[in-house]
């Protein structure tokens, strides 16, 4: 059990909703096991709230924050300073108050890459289709692009918002392509990708019979990512896989994102492992219910 003294140090995760997140979890399991007199609570921080949250952040001291949706792109121009990363990728998920000074930083990109490459996925040389234009979706875009993609496709219920994420990675050197999601225009982009990652909440406990798109326009051998963690194998991700397609799960990403984060406030390395059990401790076994639409990709993204 967790023992706060008046000395205990505070990192919150602001976002709303945040009730469903495990990164409290991960987090609090990866203090106790380094021994940092540090505490991880989350803050549900409606849209008209976050000033003061982040205002909150300073006055009070906390060491630091987690971000998380919607406030991903919003809570940058309430920082003093910003990382070049988090600043080309326009999206914070990370963080660390020094001295009443907010520094944010996206780990995001470096833990999606990170979980991609050890489940045996190079991007170099690949096309790929992300589903949703959020702040999950631009990380995941940018560290795409800054790895070799050749072809990426932005798929969004709403164009607009995904042509804003096509016009940010101009000047990338790959071509970008921002559709909605019709299926004349997305699924034969869909068939050519190498990777189709799901970037949006479709599928995410507890409305686990939802899907992004329909499976049948998945191939055998496409490497199918899907960033919602709970469950741990999402409808979208089952039915991938029964049509041969090498599947991969959030989970790695919100461990990878969290261990960036945990190193950035404490300065040490992460117990990675001690983290990845808590994760997977936590997550409950869920039964896929079916739905026979899939589900809009304007919905809110499985981040921390």
């Amino acid at each position: 059990m967790l023992q706060a003294k008046a000395s205990t140090g505070l990192v919150a995760l602001l976002g709303c909703p945040v009730e469903h997140s495990l990164s409290p979890l991960m987090q609090n399991a990866a203090f106790a096991a380094t021994g940092l007199d540090l505490v991880y609570l989350a803050f549900a921080v409606t849209p008209s709230g976050l000033p003061a949250a982040l205002a909150g952040l300073k006055a009070l001291g906390l060491r630091g924050a987690n971000i998380t949706v919607p406030h991903k792109e919003a809570v940058i121009k309430y920082l003093d300073a910003i990382e070049p990363g988090a600043a080309r990728i326009g999206a914070v998920n990370t963080i660390v108050n020094e001295g009443g000074r907010l520094t944010g930083y996206n780990t995001d990109a470096s833990g999606f890459l990170r979980s991609l490459q050890e489940a045996g996925f190079d991007p170099a040389d690949k096309k790929a289709v992300i589903l949703g234009a959020g702040g999950a979706a631009r990380a995941v875009a940018f560290a795409l692009a800054g790895s070799g993609c050749t072809g990426l496709t932005i798929a969004n219920r709403t164009l607009e918002r995904a042509g804003h994420l096509a016009a940010a990675l101009a000047g990338l050197s790959l071509p970008v392509k921002a559709c909605a999601l019709e299926e004349e225009e997305l699924r034969p982009r869909i068939e050519e990708a190498d990777l189709v990652v799901n970037a949006t909440s479709a599928g995410m406990a507890p409305v686990v019979g939802a899907v992004p798109l329909p499976a049948a326009w998945l191939n055998a051998g496409q490497w199918v990512y899907d960033l919602v963690y709970n469950p741990l194998e999402t409808r979208f991700l089952r039915e991938a896989r029964q049509r041969g397609c090498q599947v991969i799960s959030g989970l790695g990403m919100l461990l990878y994102q969290g261990a960036a984060a945990f190193t950035l406030w404490t300065g040490k390395p992460a117990p990675v492992e001690v983290m990845e059990e808590a994760l997977r401790e936590a997550i409950q076994v869920t039964t896929v219910e079916p739905q026979r639409e899939p589900v809009s990709l304007e919905g809110r993204v499985s981040e921390p």
